[in-house]
């Protein structure tokens, strides 16, 4: 699948009011009404085990010149370390990363088996879009931005 280009979002929940995130490239738009939205995250992840605990969960589209932080919420690094000098408030109860081109706060629906990894779905109560924003794009093993003149690798 490394042919089909994907956004890079840093999904997000807290845990006993500390942070939990990371990268994820499986999230789509589900339905309209009501607005819902899925992502796909490890079963091993520390941040699956704080959206099943919470009920809540963020969406945080990164945008180009962000490659470093879709790194950094990719690592298995522990909490603090992954965390550390990344801007951040909550918003609706999850945390919201500063400076995307999208964050949506969305309420835990359901999650659902999907061999390693659990689909999440959530509920967007609070959504926030920057236009300028160039979304960021993993295609091929390697990150680009979608803008007004396309795909820039």
């Amino acid at each position: 699948m490394s042919g089909l280009p994907t956004g890079v979002v840093v999904v997000t929940a807290l845990i006993d009011g500390r942070p939990a995130g990371a990268t994820v490239n499986a999230v789509s738009s589900l339905s309209l009404s009501p607005p819902l939205i899925l992502a796909c995250l490890d079963q091993r992840s520390r941040t699956l085990e704080a959206v099943r605990m919470t009920r809540r969960f963020g969406v945080n589209v990164l945008h180009r010149g962000q490659e470093d932080s879709a790194r950094r919420f990719a690592s298995k690094a522990a909490p603090p370390e992954k965390w550390e000098s990344v801007a951040w408030r909550e918003r609706a109860g999850v945390p919201a990363l500063d400076d995307v081109a999208l964050f949506a706060a969305c309420e835990l629906r359901a999650l659902h088996p999907g061999g390693d990894h659990e689909i999440a779905i959530g509920e967007v109560a609070e959504i926030e879009l920057d236009p300028a924003a160039e979304p960021l794009v993993f295609w091929a093993g390697g990150y680009g931005a979608i803008g007004a003149e396309g795909f820039r690798g």
